[in-house]
């Protein structure tokens, strides 16, 4: 009970930032939890604990996503971590966080998930690419062009 209370938050912030749906990102905390303790045991170092379980809670949150996908348009918005203060750009404007996740509301899905996949849980450019099922060099571009969009959405508002 004190592991799930430990990383509970963390594991449901991380799925809402993809699924931006409170039943999913539920379900995804629990079967997160679930399949981490069924496969406990293939866990290398205890310390790795939180990572572990988190890789497992956005794996299932992209496989919901994907589902979803295929039965219905997804609606294109994301909200950042209420951690994140205020974002600058390189004129040096800063931003207040609800004119970024405006902004972010208004980015195409592809670069969306790159965008939150990269620049707030930490995955590497390869790592996205294994998880979405794409080229290394099509996360690098979707990247890159969802940040411009960002941006230019940003600085237009």
């Amino acid at each position: 009970m004190q592991v799930y209370h430990l990383y509970k938050d963390m594991l449901y912030n991380s799925s809402w930032r993809i699924l931006k749906n409170r039943e999913d990102s539920e379900d995804a905390v629990q079967e997160s939890f679930i399949k981490g303790f069924e496969r406990i045991h293939q866990m290398k170092e205890e310390k790795y604990l939180g990572s572990w379980l988190k890789r497992i809670v956005i794996n299932y949150s992209l496989d919901v996503l994907r589902k979803r996908k295929k039965d219905v348009w997804l609606e294109e918005t994301l909200l950042l971590e209420t951690e994140m203060e205020e974002i600058v750009n390189e004129d040096d404007c800063t931003f207040s966080v609800d004119k970024i996740k405006d902004c972010i509301h208004q980015l195409k899905e592809k670069y969306r998930i790159v965008l939150v996949l990269y620049l707030i849980e930490n995955y590497t450019h390869k790592e996205i690419s294994g998880l979405l099922k794409i080229n290394e060099s099509t996360v690098r571009n979707q990247y890159r062009r969802g940040k411009l969009l960002l941006l230019q959405l940003l600085k237009n508002s």
